[in-house]
């Protein structure tokens, strides 16, 4: 059963920007941090951004000042608005919370950002 539903991805330039969705229920949202991921080919995946329950976030520093996670409670939503992307930001792009919980993986968006 899918509980997370990420989408948004796309391909772009380099410099460009997506906004990326995910879509989750309420017992998986509601009072938890959440957390966008990314695996890139080849490597393993890797945790990009936080939001915790009440709004504050962390990031990678690999993202720091590009990226940008929020939360809609209402809508048990996340998003993650992505900036100034750069050729290495390609990779498929998973929600979950932090930390992960293995059964929540859902299939995740593909983002591929060329030179």
């Amino acid at each position: 059963q899918v509980q997370l539903v990420e989408s948004g991805g796309g391909l772009v330039q380099a410099g460009g920007s997506l906004r990326l969705s995910c879509v989750t229920s309420k017992n998986i949202f509601l009072g938890n941090t959440m957390g966008w991921y990314r695996q890139a080919p080849g490597k393993q995946r890797e945790l990009l951004a936080r939001i915790f329950s009440r709004g504050s976030t962390i990031y990678e520093d690999s993202v720091k000042g590009r990226f940008t996670i929020s939360r809609d409670s209402i809508k048990s939503t996340i998003y993650l608005q992505m900036s100034s992307l750069k050729p290495e930001d390609t990779a498929v792009y998973y929600c979950n919370q932090v930390p992960s919980d293995p059964s929540y993986w859902g299939q995740g968006t593909q983002v591929t950002v060329s030179s």
